[in-house]
């Protein structure tokens, strides 16, 4: 029994009693390395590296907007927008000022234009200090050339045909750009009149009938020395013409003055500058009230007497011979073409207002006579 059992082929066992599980494969090394650097985890990392660039790129880019914009103007049309700059204060107060003002958005921004300008141009940046018209639609380096320049504020100041010295000097100081009797003495102060190019013993005829353009707190020689600068620019048209003239160029402006003030009337201008020549070549005392009225100021009170006329002056043409010793007015370039190019081929030698603005001009003393009474008896009959 017991070699029977032994002999007994097993009995298969049965799938249900046990499961064999197949040989786990372990991983390849090598595979695993190349999957770790594969072209999926560089692009991850690419991916990564490229948000982190575009962010840092975007916020440089909102940070340069912010700043870029300070340097942008403040408003898009233009205008003016007066700053008064006090002397000697730093680029950085000279922004703030700026800013209060609204003409630039900034005042870091106007230091930082300032610290730019002076490495591009290898030099310190100097502003001007004063009453300044700035554009706030400028750029902030626009409105740092325009102090560096002087961009000032300016006034007109005006100088009609026809006015003399001491009318300026009341209109300067009128105006606020300086004293009256200051100018008068700068007018007369014989070293600055040859500094300018002059003679004689006033600037009187030199400064020259003009609407300028002055900033406020401009030195007074300044003043002055636009004016005579300006007579000479005019001159130079003339010169030329007047190099034929026996008169001097002083002579000239004397005779330019005269005829300013006796007329108004631009064809008359050279016909009463030829009259004066006439009357200078046959030796004839001119016999001009307005020179009379020029050697009793500044105390002329207005009203011409015969006393007047009688009275010794330098100026008196009443008395003296020959033209007066200088100017008595500042004139126009118009007169100063009637002196330099006078009507000499009408022989005229005397002249009388025709109470309309307009002269009626003689050739002899008793037609000069008869049209003095037919005026003056007219105007006393209205």
């Amino acid at each position: 029994m017991t070699k029977e059992k032994n002999n007994q082929p097993p009995t298969p066992a049965s799938q249900s009693d046990f499961i064999v599980e197949p040989e786990e494969k372990m991983p390849n090394p090598t595979k695993l390395k190349k999957i770790k650097a594969g072209p999926d985890c560089f692009s991850r990392l690419f991916g990564l590296a490229g948000i982190i660039i575009c962010v840092i790129l975007i916020v440089a880019f909102l940070m340069g907007l912010k700043y870029s914009i300070l340097f942008l103007p403040v408003v898009e049309e233009s205008n003016e927008v007066v700053v008064v700059i006090p002397e000697g204060i730093d680029p950085g107060r000279i922004g703030e000022l700026l800013e209060k003002a609204k003409v630039i958005k900034s005042a870091q921004a106007f230091v930082w234009t300032i610290k730019a300008k002076s490495r591009i141009d290898g030099q310190p940046v100097i502003l001007k200090a004063g009453e300044m018209a700035l554009n706030p639609a400028q750029p902030v380096w626009k409105v740092v050339n325009s102090l560096v320049h002087g961009n000032y504020k300016l006034y007109p100041f005006t100088v009609p045909e026809g006015r003399n010295i001491f009318e300026i000097a009341q209109t300067i100081e009128t105006q606020g750009l300086g004293s009256a009797t200051e100018f008068l003495k700068l007018c007369h102060d014989q070293n600055f009149i040859r500094s300018l190019g002059f003679e004689g013993s006033s600037l009187e005829g030199y400064l020259f009938p003009e609407t300028y353009n002055f900033p406020k707190g401009i030195p007074l020689k300044t003043v002055i020395k636009t004016m005579t600068d300006t007579f000479l620019k005019v001159w130079q048209k003339y010169e030329i013409a007047a190099q034929s003239n026996v008169l001097t160029r002083h002579q000239l402006v004397t005779l330019a003055s005269i005829v300013e003030k006796e007329t108004g009337v631009p064809h008359e201008r050279s016909l009463i500058a030829g009259l004066f020549i006439n009357r200078l070549d046959r030796g004839m005392k001119l016999q001009t009230d307005p020179t009379v009225i020029y050697g009793l100021l500044p105390s002329f009170n207005g009203d011409l007497t015969r006393q007047n006329l009688a009275s010794p002056t330098p100026y008196n043409t009443y008395i003296i011979n020959g033209l007066p010793p200088g100017p008595i007015t500042n004139p126009g370039e118009a007169a100063l073409a009637a002196a330099i190019r006078p009507d000499i081929i009408h022989p005229y030698l005397y002249f009388v207002a025709k109470n309309d603005g307009t002269h009626y001009f003689s050739r002899t003393l008793t037609e000069h006579n008869r049209m003095v009474n037919q005026y003056q008896r007219n105007r006393r009959s209205r």
